[in-house]
């Protein structure tokens, strides 16, 4: 008895070890492709992952792109995202892997489970079932982050440019935006199918395949242009993907 509540004991305080570990950090870099996978943003699921990543309270970036000064002369303060994957004949498995800038394992989640015969499918429900066990919330220290950097490996290639300020030109004010907001074109119909749903416009045309998750109005949305997912903000339901490094919000008019 005195054995099995030590043991159980023990067990609680690493848990709680691992947990408080992945809180004290703020930053997650994702890579352009995972060490398992052969191809950059295979199924997309890199930025599936960032996108998961904030939803769930981080500030994520892809490596080689914008990231604040003060991480950039400390990665450190920063866990580095891999995915493990494991494909069988009926079962697709996909596990969330956090490390430290020295390669240590600070964080594994479960296996997320997909059946889906279709490759693109399975690997994205197994990677939303793997986050169903990410539980995070910032308790590290709260610290401004600098401007941002260009992460480069010339640089030379950083070096600023002056530019000399226009002597008449009027000043216009701009309302900054985290993401690009596209109005929508038109009424869009959902039309059920298997999985999910197509979005018909009136020519009829099909403008969007929605596939089902296990969260409720959240969808894995593609089309000939993009691959994202479409999900609804309060009364309004957007496209939300990325155009190179830019993250853009399609904004629909959907009627189910």
């Amino acid at each position: 008895m005195k054995r099995s509540v030590l043991v159980l004991f023990l067990f609680t305080c690493l848990s709680g070890y691992s947990q408080s570990t992945i809180n004290n950090y703020k930053y997650v870099i994702v890579p352009q492709k995972f060490a398992q996978f052969k191809e950059i943003d295979q199924y997309s699921l890199n930025r599936l992952t960032k996108a998961l990543l904030e939803d769930k309270g981080f500030t994520v970036y892809f490596e080689n792109t914008e990231i604040p000064g003060d991480v950039v002369n400390n990665m450190c303060q920063a866990l580095n995202a891999d995915l493990m994957q494991k494909s069988g004949m009926f079962t697709t498995e996909v596990t969330l892997v956090l490390k430290d800038c020295k390669g240590a394992v600070i964080y594994t989640s479960k296996a997320g489970k997909s059946r889906e015969k279709d490759y693109k499918t399975a690997y994205n429900l197994a990677l939303r079932d793997a986050f169903t066990s990410v539980a995070y919330t910032y308790s590290g220290p709260v610290t401004e982050a600098a401007p941002p950097t260009v992460a480069v490996k010339d640089p030379e290639k950083q070096m600023p440019v002056p530019v000399k300020p226009a002597e008449t030109a009027p000043i216009v004010p701009v309302q900054a935006a985290k993401t690009a907001i596209d109005h929508p074109a038109g009424t869009l119909y959902a039309q059920a199918i298997a999985n999910g749903y197509q979005l018909i416009d009136t020519t009829p045309k099909i403008v969007l395949t929605l596939l089902k998750t296990s969260a409720e109005n959240y969808y894995i949305a593609s089309n000939a242009d993009a691959s994202g997912v479409v999900l609804k903000k309060g009364d309004d339901w957007f496209f939300e993907y990325y155009k190179g490094n830019k993250l853009v919000s399609e904004k629909l008019l959907v009627k189910f």
